[in-house]
């Protein structure tokens, strides 16, 4: 009998023959993670990390954390947007992102105030970036109206753009726009929602 004589069933394998076993594919994962990331072909790196405030997707690039997301806003839905604007050498990475998962960690259990992490703010430009830039100044336990934020930026007639670069703050939690309230101190509005604003601001409360 000669090669061409094959059919499928001779050259079928046996179900045991792959069967994969239990963290296997993860490990071939955290490998050609740390290979992209290793020869320079991987970009955006993400991961996901529970929270009291739900599921945070965290993404950086080589400059910095670039991008953080609540569930609520999609998570498949951020990615693709990622791709579009920055990249679409994105790939799930957990190592590259341990650091930033272990400030949101300490930050949620109330034993850290200030995140020290670097920041691609390459999502936001112009005024919304001033104002970004300003939020990091809010200290920790502290709120601002949206008013004061205007001025405090240089331009107080600018109150509902600041309402608008605190809605699409590219990096929420991390740059603390849930600290910016109404001047009558209700809430406003947040990307993560307003239950989640109510708990970031009692846990600083709690804490501060």
């Amino acid at each position: 009998m000669n090669h061409t004589d094959l059919g499928p069933v001779d050259i079928a394998l046996a179900p045991e023959l792959i069967t994969i076993e239990p963290g296997v594919l993860d490990r071939l994962h955290a490998g050609l993670a740390e290979r992209a990331s290793r020869e320079g072909i991987l970009d955006v790196a993400y991961r996901v990390v529970d929270t009291p405030v739900g599921k945070l997707l965290l993404a950086s690039t080589e400059r910095g954390l670039v991008r953080v997301a609540y569930e609520r806003e999609g998570h498949e839905a951020v990615l693709a947007s990622l791709a579009e604007r920055l990249s679409p050498r994105i790939l799930e990475a957990p190592a590259r992102l341990g650091e930033a998962a272990r400030q949101v960690e300490e930050y949620f259990s109330g034993r850290r105030h200030t995140f020290d992490l670097p920041i691609d703010l390459a999502l936001s430009a112009g005024f919304r970036r001033t104002v970004l830039q300003h939020l990091s100044a809010i200290d920790f336990g502290r709120t601002e109206s949206y008013a004061e934020v205007a001025r405090a930026v240089g331009n107080p007639r600018a109150v509902r753009a600041v309402g608008t670069a605190c809605a699409t703050n590219p990096l929420p939690v991390v740059v603390p726009c849930h600290r910016v309230l109404r001047s009558d101190g209700s809430l406003g509005g947040y990307i993560g929602g307003l239950d989640a604003k109510t708990t970031l601001l009692r846990l600083e409360a709690a804490v501060a």
